[in-house]
C-alpha cells in the first residue's frame, strides 16, 4: 500500500482518531494479530470465535502503529462509522452487531484510495464458477517476468481478502491480479467498483452457489458484473468455449478478447494430448505461436492456462515467453491437483480445498488420465451450497466415476452420491485407505473445505512418510 499518516486512513475511511496524534504511518494492514509487521494497521474483525477488538492491545504489542475498529479500544485507533445492515457481508453471520461490516466497508475505501495513487498498475480481475485460483497462479507466474506483481495467497477473494490483497500492491507493483467472487448479486459490483480492474477475465459459469443464486443465469448474471466494471480502454477475456462466458461480450464497452478451443478464439489451443494426465498444446495467437506441456493435472487446465496467457500477451509478453513459463509453473496454492507420489508407487492427489460440480467432474477426469492402467480411487465428501439440486448433482457425479471406469468410489458423509462404500466421517476413510490401498493406486481426495478431508490426503501421506522417507512432488 501507499505509506499513510493514520489522520489520512480516518479521513479516507471516515472514521475519527482515538488515542492517536494522527502522525503515525501506516504501511500495511493485516487482520491477524499474530502477523503483524511494524507500521501495520491491525484490522478488528469479529470472527466464528473471537473478535479482533479483543487482541486490539496485543497487536499493538507486536508493531501495529494502530488499529481500525468499529468501537474504542485500548490502542490508537481509527473508529470508523457504522453500515446498514442491508449493504451486505460476508461476515454477517458472525457479526450480529454490525461491526465486522463497518470495518470491512472501511477496508474497501483503504484499498480503493491506494490503488488509485499508483498509476502505473495495471489490475487484473478473475472470476467464474471454478479454475479461479488456478489462473490467478498461472497469471501471477506469466505476469511476474514484466515486472513485480502482487496476487493473493490461497482464495482470499472475498469482501476480505480482495481489499487486503490490494492493500499489498506498492509503488514498484505492476500488476495486482484479484479474484472476484460472489454469493449474491451485487457482490462482484461492490468490489470492482473499489478497486476497478483493467484486464477481467471471466472463466466459467456453472452452479457452484446455485443455492444462493437460484439458476445458472442468476450466476451468469453476477459473473458478468466483473466487465461490466471496465473502462472503454480495458480488456474482457472471455472464454469462447462456454456460450454464458461469450455472451457477456455484449455486456462490456472494453475490447473483448477470446479464449478456448474454439476455432475462431482470438488465443486458441489447438492439438491438445494428454501426457500422464498432463495436457500438452499448441498455443496460438495474433502474435504467434508456442508449444506448452503443463505440468498441472488435468485436461480442464487448458483453459486456465489461455486465460493467463492471453492476459500476458495483452501487456506485451511474447508468445515462446508465455509458453515457457506456462510450461515451467506448478501448483502454488495448497489442495488444488496437489499431486505426491509416496515411494511405495501410491499417488495422492489431493484436491480438498473445494468442490462443485464442474471442478468434480474436472477432478474425476484428470483422475482417470492419471491413473490409466492403474487402480483409481475416488474419496468424494459433499458439495455445498447447491440448494435443491444437491442430491442430483451428487448423483450426476457418482455416474460419471461409473463412466469413467474408477475402481473404489468412497463417500465421506454424504449419502446422496448412492455409492456402494461408504463411510461416516473423516477416521473412517482414514482407516479404509489406510487398510486397502496397495501399491500403483492413485486416489483422489476431494469435497468442499469445510468437510475437512484435506486431512484424509495428509493421514495417508504422513502414515507413509513416517515409514517410508520423503514425499516427492510432482
Amino acid at each position: 500500500m501507499i505509506p499513510m499518516r493514520l489522520a489520512d486512513v480516518a479521513a479516507v475511511t471516515g472514521g475519527r482518531l482515538h488515542r492517536a496524534s494522527g502522525d503515525e504511518l501506516v504501511t500495511a494492514v493485516e487482520f491477524d494479530s499474530r502477523k503483524i509487521v511494524d507500521g501495520g494497521l491491525f484490522l478488528a474483525l469479529p470472527g466464528e470465535r473471537v473478535d479482533g477488538h479483543d487482541f486490539a492491545a496485543a497487536a499493538v504489542d507486536r508493531g501495529a502503529v494502530a488499529v481500525l475498529a468499529a468501537r474504542e479500544v485500548d490502542a490508537p485507533t481509527v473508529i470508523v462509522p457504522a453500515v446498514a445492515r442491508t449493504e451486505g457481508t460476508y461476515l454477517a453471520d458472525a457479526d450480529p452487531d454490525g461491526s465486522g461490516a463497518a470495518v470491512l466497508a472501511a477496508l474497501a475505501k483503504l484499498a480503493s484510495h491506494s490503488v488509485a495513487a499508483l498509476p502505473d498498475l495495471t489490475v487484473i480481475g478473475v472470476t467464474g464458477s471454478s479454475g479461479k485460483t488456478s489462473t490467478k497462479d498461472l497469471l501471477a507466474a506469466v505476469l511476474a517476468p514484466s515486472g513485480p506483481t502482487v496476487a493473493p495467497p490461497e482464495s482470499f477473494n472475498n469482501e476480505l481478502g480482495l481489499p487486503w490483497t490490494a492493500l499489498r500492491a506498492g509503488a514498484d507493483t505492476r500488476h495486482l491480479v484479484l479474484e472476484f467472487s460472489a454469493r449474491g448479486p451485487g457482490h462482484i459490483a461492490a468490489a470492482a467498483a473499489a478497486v476497478p480492474p483493467r484486464i477481467a477475465v471471466v472463466l466459467n459459469v456453472g452452479s457452484a452457489h446455485l443455492g444462493e443464486f437460484g439458476s445458472v443465469a442468476g450466476i451468469a448474471q453476477a459473473k458478468g458484473e466483473l466487465v461490466e466494471a471496465l473502462p472503454a480502454d480495458g480488456v474482457a477475456v472471455l472464454n469462447a468455449d462456454d456460450p454464458l462466458v461469450a455472451a457477456m461480450a455484449s455486456r462490456t464497452r472494453a475490447r473483448v478478447v477470446t479464449v478456448g478451443r474454439a476455432a475462431g478464439a482470438t488465443v486458441r489451443a489447438e492439438d491438445v494430448r494428454l501426457d500422464a494426465g498432463r495436457a500438452r498444446f499448441r498455443l496460438v495467437a495474433p502474435a504467434g505461436s508456442a508449444d506448452v506441456a503443463l505440468q498441472l493435472v488435468g485436461e480442464h487446465h487448458v483453459g486456465n492456462a489461455l486465460a493467463a496467457a492471453a492476459v500476458a500477451l495483452e501487456l506485451g509478453a511474447a508468445p515462446d515467453q508465455v509458453a515457457g513459463v506456462l510450461s515451467a509453473a506448478a501448483p502454488a496454492s495448497r489442495w488444488r491437483m496437489d499431486v505426491t507420489d509416496r515411494s511405495d508407487g501410491v499417488t495422492v492427489v489431493n484436491d480438498a480445498y473445494n468442490a462443485n460440480p464442474e471442478s468434480m467432474r474436472a477432478a474425476l477426469r484428470a483422475l482417470a488420465a492419471l491413473g490409466t492402467g492403474r487402480r483409481t480411487w475416488a474419496v468424494l465428501g459433499p458439495m455445498a451450497e447447491l440448494g435443491a439440486d444437491a442430491d442430483a448433482e451428487h448423483a450426476r457425479i457418482a455416474g460419471l466415476a461409473r463412466e469413467l471406469d474408477v475402481a473404489k468410489v468412497v463417500s465421506v458423509g454424504c449419502a446422496a452420491y448412492g455409492v456402494l462404500t461408504a463411510v461416516d466421517d473423516v477416521g473412517g476413510a482414514i482407516d479404509l485407505l489406510r487398510a486397502e490401498l496397495r501399491s500403483g493406486d492413485v486416489v483422489l481426495v476431494k469435497a468442499s473445505r469445510a468437510a475437512g478431508l484435506d486431512r484424509v490426503a495428509t493421514a495417508i501421506l504422513d502414515q507413509r512418510q513416517s515409514h517410508e522417507g520423503t514425499a516427492v512432488s510432482s
